[in-house]
């Protein structure tokens, strides 16, 4: 009954997407069982059925199997769904070409086109074919990738995380180097002439790309050093907030009001950047209150340690602290200093909240004085006001 109403799932897999038949898995056993069919019923049905049939299922599943991988290993990329889209529009012109009997011609065609690269020589059919070849090397090599990818990154929290990030990202690079490889090796184009390429885009890497380049080594320096961690609290350039998310070239740094930054990884590397939770996660907060000029600081120090320290996102080690800061016009300036341990969650909450506790200390202290003054008029000294501590 699971496989016949199919299964929602979080988010779409490559085999079975959103449900069973919308993945690259219905499209792979329809035309698994028609190779079977072929083969039982040569005799039977006349092949000119799976000339139609084969050649629109390995469509189904080129065009499957392309849209899913792209899909989950760029997830919020604007530019996937036009290469979906012409995948789809390629994939389908191929079946046209193939069922209609032309696409024997083209290729003929397209084989007498040819030019010389060095001391090899490359025809317009090495080129399509290489090019499907090379399409289908990368798309196998993103989809292997992303699935080491999410595996490692889905077991992985604090201090670990970053280093599993650097090793998916090796990982990507080489499985798409690997890739880009036996792509070239398809077409028949000889490796050995690549030195030229190399060399080429190593003086481009050298004035051109020389940014790019450095964010990319930027990026896995801070990945190797851990200095900026996933999770971390950084304030950089004036913008403060979490890193979410190490890319090799940009980090992602998202502020408590949900502003995004995306900062290159060089400025991250060149510049002064406040980490708050790379040794020691305790941040200190402060504030400050105004007393009248008369009023006992030293008995009041104490009544408004307890109180912060009663707060519950105050850490007590180190304690809360109230001085004496400075002597105003209306009267005597006492900062609070206290610490916190989690600073992602925004620290003008509990700001607010240590503003609050003390403002119940001040009231109640000055309920306290109006009752020690009543109690001085009527003689009555018997029930001091206690002050809460």
């Amino acid at each position: 009954m699971r496989l016949v109403r199919g299964r929602s799932r979080p988010v779409a897999s490559v085999w079975f997407g959103n449900q069973i038949v919308d993945g690259v898995l219905f499209p792979v056993l329809a035309l698994a069982l028609a190779f079977g069919a072929r083969v039982a019923f040569a005799g039977t049905i006349k092949p000119a059925v799976f000339k139609v049939a084969i050649p629109v299922l390995v469509s189904l599943v080129v065009i499957r199997l392309s849209v899913r991988v792209l899909g989950r290993t760029f997830p919020s990329v604007a530019w996937v769904r036009t290469i979906e889209r012409s995948i789809s529009w390629l994939a389908w012109i191929a079946v046209v070409l193939w069922v209609t009997g032309v696409s024997p011609m083209v290729l003929d065609a397209a084989d007498d086109v040819r030019w010389n690269v060095g001391a090899t020589h490359i025809t317009l059919r090495n080129v399509i074919e290489g090019g499907v070849t090379a399409g289908i090397v990368l798309v196998l090599a993103l989809w292997v990738s992303a699935a080491i990818e999410r595996e490692l990154l889905s077991s992985g929290t604090g201090h670990d995380l970053s280093l599993r990030k650097i090793a998916a990202n090796l990982v990507r690079a080489a499985l798409l180097f690997v890739g880009l490889v036996l792509a070239l090796s398809a077409v028949g184009i000889d490796l050995t002439a690549l030195s030229v390429l190399g060399g080429a885009i190593g003086v481009g890497l050298g004035f051109g790309l020389q940014k790019i380049a450095a964010n990319y080594i930027s990026g896995f320096v801070i990945l190797a050093e851990r200095s900026l961690r996933i999770g971390d609290m950084v304030k950089v350039d004036n913008f403060e907030g979490r890193i979410t998310d190490i890319r090799t070239r940009y980090t992602v740094i998202r502020s408590l009001g949900g502003r995004e930054a995306i900062v290159p990884n060089e400025t991250l590397i060149t510049t002064r950047v406040e980490n708050s939770s790379l040794a020691d996660p305790r941040v200190l907060v402060q504030t400050a209150v105004q007393v009248a000029y008369g009023s006992d600081v030293r008995a009041l120090q104490p009544l408004l340690e307890a109180a912060i320290a009663a707060v519950p996102r105050v850490i007590t080690d180190p304690a809360p602290a109230v001085q004496l800061a400075a002597f105003a016009a209306d009267g005597m300036d006492l900062a609070i200093n206290f610490w916190i341990r989690d600073s992602e969650n925004g620290t003008g909450n509990v700001r607010s909240d240590v503003n609050l506790a003390v403002l119940d200390v001040k009231a109640h202290v000055l309920q306290c004085d109006r009752i020690a003054e009543r109690f001085v008029e009527t003689g009555d000294l018997q029930h001091p006001c206690q002050l809460p501590i």
